[in-house]
């Protein structure tokens, strides 16, 4: 075993304290990563606080980061050591399931293994996560990242990045698209970037008025306050995508109700139980989607169409120490629009 150190919570805490972790020995086939930025996922928030006393493993969060490759297995030809690495919440799949064939291992049928909080394929470990300054993973599952792209900045597209880059390519989004974008948060502000880069004509759809300036800088053509009826009423019909990253319930009603003839509502931020009056479905033959993550061809496409366009996060980068007041403050809304943790303070 190697070892390393990050940040890590025990029992039924909800705070990390800084630990030695170890890390496996590297398979054939395994790199082992410096991480050096790792983003703050509401999933690591829910991880914490969906704790209790019984577990007997401690969590370690963190699954959208970069890093350099620090040391390659024998089998390893696609990395060398020194090069920039990008990895998100799939470490490993089956690759033999119709899902993991099409590329798509984040629908793997025997489940995935996760960057943390998952079960090792091979020794039925539990997977320590990136808020840490070494990760060790199979080879397929870190991908290049591109030349030009600021890697702390570049960190949260592993995760909310690529959760909404799925529903956008496989919806056909593009020019000549009307897209609406409810939620302007992690998730949110990176789909306005990146459905304008697409070529849609895009708008905000937000609870808090005082965002549209922030929409407008992100490039969105229009802005919606769904608290004004007014506003919801003149854009009743309108999008024919709905890109939905609202991440506490919600009434999917007013939404659908902004989905054109034949469009789409993606339900992406909550993954609860929803309930949905089918008149709303019916009216304008509208349908309900959702996704989660990407497999590795479809982010690796979404890494190089962010370089191609320059498109980042817009990140709040804090050094790793202060970790616990990255998630609190998230708790409380408290950030635009996604921490990344620099993890150099725990060499």
């Amino acid at each position: 075993m190697r070892t390393t150190v990050g940040w890590q919570a025990e029992g039924p805490s909800t705070t990390l304290r800084r630990a030695p972790l170890k890390r496996r020995d590297l398979r054939p086939d395994d790199l082992a990563v410096r991480v050096d930025y790792c983003g703050v996922c509401h999933s690591d928030l829910h991880a914490l606080h969906a704790r209790d006393g019984a577990r007997r493993h401690p969590l370690v969060p963190g699954h959208e980061f970069t890093g350099t490759v620090t040391e390659t297995g024998p089998e390893v030809t696609r990395f060398t050591v020194g090069d920039r690495v990008a990895v998100g919440s799939i470490v490993d799949s089956c690759g033999e399931c119709a899902m993991c064939r099409a590329g798509q291992e984040n629908f793997c049928h025997s489940f995935p293994t996760l960057t943390y909080d998952g079960v090792d394929r091979h020794d039925g470990s539990t997977t320590l996560g990136a808020y840490a300054r070494e990760y060790v993973l199979r080879d397929r599952f870190a991908c290049r990242l591109p030349e030009g792209l600021d890697p702390a900045a570049a960190a949260p597209l592993l995760c909310a990045g690529i959760t909404v880059w799925e529903p956008l390519r496989a919806l056909g989004v593009g020019p000549g698209s009307r897209v609406a974008v409810v939620g302007l948060g992690g998730l949110g502000h990176l789909a306005v970037k990146m459905a304008v880069a697409l070529g849609a004509d895009t708008s905000a759809v937000s609870r808090s008025p005082d965002k549209a300036g922030d929409a407008r800088r992100l490039g969105a053509d229009g802005f919606i306050t769904s608290t004004d009826p007014e506003q919801m009423a003149e854009a009743r019909d309108r999008f024919d995508v709905v890109i939905d990253t609202v991440s506490v319930p919600h009434d999917l009603g007013p939404y659908l109700r902004l989905v054109a003839l034949d469009g789409t509502l993606s339900h992406l931020g909550h993954l609860g139980p929803v309930t949905v009056q089918t008149t709303d479905l019916l009216v304008g033959r509208k349908k309900l989607s959702s996704a989660g993550s990407g497999g590795r061809p479809a982010t690796t496409a979404m890494l190089d169409f962010c370089a191609e366009h320059g498109l980042t996060a817009d990140i709040e980068l804090l050094p790793s120490a202060r970790v616990n007041e990255a998630l609190d403050r998230l708790r409380h809304n408290d950030v635009r629009y996604r921490f990344v943790l620099d993890m150099s303070d725990l060499d």
